[in-house]
């Protein structure tokens, strides 16, 4: 229970500053009271509440599973596997990722309305669903080299350094209209579902292999799944 006050707290605390501009904003250079007070209230404590639980259920739940599964992997021994494990952990937490969904309907239906595809459902449905395993099978190989890399012991700024430099020899060669929705795709894959999975997977296994520092090893793993999307879904475009 205290645990729970204090992660309820907690939220209070992280959306206080939101209240705060936007209470500023309003009533200071708007001028204007805010419409549906009660309505905006009843959201604000609905936001707390699920801030909250998630983020308590990540500490229960999520954090535990990622760590005790890398733990184990490494007790086993068998590399294939462990990579084997990374990439379908990365491939399907993206695939449930609901930003990333959002986005590939968002783009599917401007695209569409841009005449870069037809504007009826199946065309929407194959580019959004194109969009999304596209971004997934890139997340997945992200984190499969990120396991090698911990497992190898590779410094990450030079596997950081030659993706962007990758990206932008592929942005010069990509549609424009394409562009702009590989960066996003880089975002919204790292957001509630693949970032605690991920997260404890890279700290679990940096902590369970002698000589790899869970400080140093053990992050970067959700910078490779920021980075090959935007690879990936430009790629993407200029063959699709």
């Amino acid at each position: 229970m205290k645990a729970l006050i204090a992660a309820l707290t907690g939220s209070v605390r992280d959306l206080l500053p939101i209240v705060l501009v936007i209470a500023f904003f309003q009533a200071v250079v708007l001028r204007q009271a805010l419409p549906n007070i009660i309505e905006i209230l009843g959201g604000l404590l609905m936001v707390v509440i699920g801030l909250t639980l998630f983020i308590r259920g990540l500490e229960i739940g999520l954090f535990p599973v990622g760590e005790n599964m890398a733990n184990a992997f490494a007790r086993k021994g068998s590399v294939i596997w462990l990579l084997l494990f990374a990439f379908c952990l990365g491939f399907g937490t993206t695939v449930a990722e609901p930003a990333l969904i959002a986005v590939a309907a968002e783009a599917a239906s401007v695209a569409a309305e841009g005449g870069v595809i037809e504007n009826n459902e199946d065309a929407l449905a194959q580019y959004a669903n194109g969009l999304r395993m596209t971004v997934a099978l890139s997340v997945g190989i992200a984190i499969l080299v990120g396991v090698l890399r911990i497992l190898r012991g590779w410094p990450i700024q030079y596997l950081i350094v030659g993706g962007y430099i990758m990206v932008i020899i592929v942005t010069m060669f990509a549609p424009k209209e394409i562009i702009g929705i590989a960066y996003d795709s880089g975002g919204v894959t790292t957001s509630t579902i693949t970032v605690p999975l991920v997260t404890a997977l890279g700290v679990g296994l940096a902590s369970s292999i002698k000589g790899r520092n869970p400080m140093i090893d053990g992050f970067g793993l959700i910078a490779f799944a920021s980075l090959t999307p935007m690879i990936f879904v430009m790629i993407y475009g200029i063959v699709f």
